[in-house]
């Protein structure tokens, strides 16, 4: 059986290689609505390098899983690579990647030969893998040019701390094919063999302020899960502590550096701005009430003594990042599969949301550009209600919405944290993003839910 998929990218086919042979393209490619991991992987492609993929077959569980073992081949220097199944689900697999000068662009082709285990109930099966191959490469095709299109000029050595998160897991590839060098702060060193690495310990004040010399540029995303449960005293003691310590820790660093990085990106929220109705929010709106708004306060402040130091410092507030692979959307996913989704409370409230491809576009503007500096409202142009939002997850995923969460059933379960975040309305606009001169990929919530979920 043969899958194949081609389309024209705008820009040069030796450009378009080494995008693909770059560290973390693969992880680029992999659509978020697939249940794969990438288990290990040589740091630089050769002939004869292997990749171990491990495949989850079913949905929200890892009880379950398959490895297949890639190995790359045939590799011709800015014309394209083969991979083939050393071991895996299929009794043949071979992919070949071609990139063919065309028109002052390249013809990126993909094409694929792949033969199923022997036994009658595979033959069903044949359909069904092809229509997950023409979602699954519209995507990579997809990703590829726009990726391409906001391709930096000029190279940097990137801190990130919150690497293993849901934001910083994307970063971190999208950074190195775009041709930045990354380096994690980690808590404790990993066994991969493609990482850079700095021990820190936030709690304990310990970071050897040493070992950051060389560093460009500091992104810092790390902090305890606001949304994890219920706001008790002592889950709110780690949520302040998680934020404040490790700003203040990174800060009292960057004093004891001899040459110190030109920008700092700290996270922040959009509960900066509390319950606001349907008052439009920009940068230069006044502060909200409540816990969470009192914890960007305090967390934007210390942000900002890296400016005293000369260092250009960015508070990024953050909406509702949608992925299906964690945070809001994750959560929903299930219940809306199988028709059981709905409003949360009246649905009136406003939902500022953003796609996790357009944060990690914002981090990469902002960190390329000296221009932005100080709070950046990281969200999408079309601020959406939650009735609003619910029919359009519906719409994606053909399902009805017709089971609403009423209010009381929120506060009940998740008390101050369900009025802070879920109940709370919060209207907010990237004022500055858009001056400064931000794309945005996917500004209206269909078109970002359709990429997220392979909805075309």
């Amino acid at each position: 059986m043969k899958f194949y998929k081609e389309s024209f990218i705008k820009a040069e086919p030796s450009e378009v290689y080494r995008w693909h042979m770059a560290p973390g393209a693969f992880l680029r490619l992999k659509p978020p609505w697939e249940n794969v991991e990438l288990v290990n992987s040589e740091k630089e492609l050769f002939e004869g390098a292997r990749a171990l993929i491990r495949i989850f077959p079913l949905a929200n569980t890892r009880t379950i899983h398959i490895d297949w073992l890639a190995e790359h081949t045939d590799i011709e220097l800015n014309k394209g690579f083969t991979d083939f199944q050393v071991r895996g689900p299929f009794k043949r697999w071979r992919h070949r990647h071609r990139f063919q000068e065309h028109n002052g662009g390249c013809l990126l082709q993909d094409e694929i030969e792949f033969e199923l285990l022997a036994h009658p109930l595979s033959i069903p099966l044949y359909p069904y893998i092809r229509s997950k191959l023409e979602a699954m490469f519209t995507y990579r095709h997809e990703i590829t040019q726009k990726d391409l299109d906001s391709k930096g000029a000029n190279s940097m050595n990137v801190l990130i701390s919150g690497s293993s998160g849901l934001v910083g897991g994307a970063l971190v590839p999208y950074l190195s094919t775009a041709g930045h060098s990354v380096t994690r702060l980690k808590r404790s060193l990993s066994s991969r063999n493609d990482a850079k690495e700095i021990l820190w310990s936030p709690g304990a004040g310990e970071l050897d302020a040493a070992s950051l010399e060389g560093i460009d540029a500091v992104v810092h995303l790390a902090g305890e899960n606001i949304a994890s449960g219920r706001w008790t005293d002592a889950k709110k003691k780690e949520l302040v502590d998680s934020r404040i310590q490790s700003t203040r820790l990174l800060v009292d660093s960057f004093k004891k550096m001899e040459k110190k990085p030109s920008v700092f990106i700290c996270a922040s929220a959009i509960g900066f701005y509390g319950e606001r109705g349907d008052e439009e929010l920009t940068e230069e709106s006044s502060a909200g009430s409540g816990f969470l708004a009192d914890l960007c306060k305090d967390w934007e402040k210390e942000a900002a003594k890296a400016e005293a130091l000369g260092i250009r410092t960015v508070m990024l507030r953050i909406g509702v990042v949608l992925s299906p692979e964690g945070g809001m959307l994750a959560k929903v996913l299930p219940p809306f599969q199988m028709g059981a989704g709905g409003n949360i409370g009246s649905g009136s409230q406003y939902m500022s949301w953003i796609a996790l491809d357009d944060l990690i576009g914002m981090i990469k503007f902002a960190l390329e550009n000296d221009s932005v500096e100080g709070p950046l409202n990281a969200v999408a142009p079309e601020a959406v209600t939650n009735a609003q939002f619910t029919r359009v997850l519906g719409k994606v995923l053909g399902r009805p919405t017709i089971f609403p969460v009423p209010t009381f059933a929120a506060r009940l379960l998740f008390g101050e944290m369900a009025e802070e975040t879920m109940l709370a309305s919060t209207r907010v606009a990237p004022d500055k993003a858009e001056k400064a001169g931000y794309q945005f990929r996917y500004p209206g919530a269909e078109s970002a839910l359709r990429h997220l979920l392979g909805k075309k």
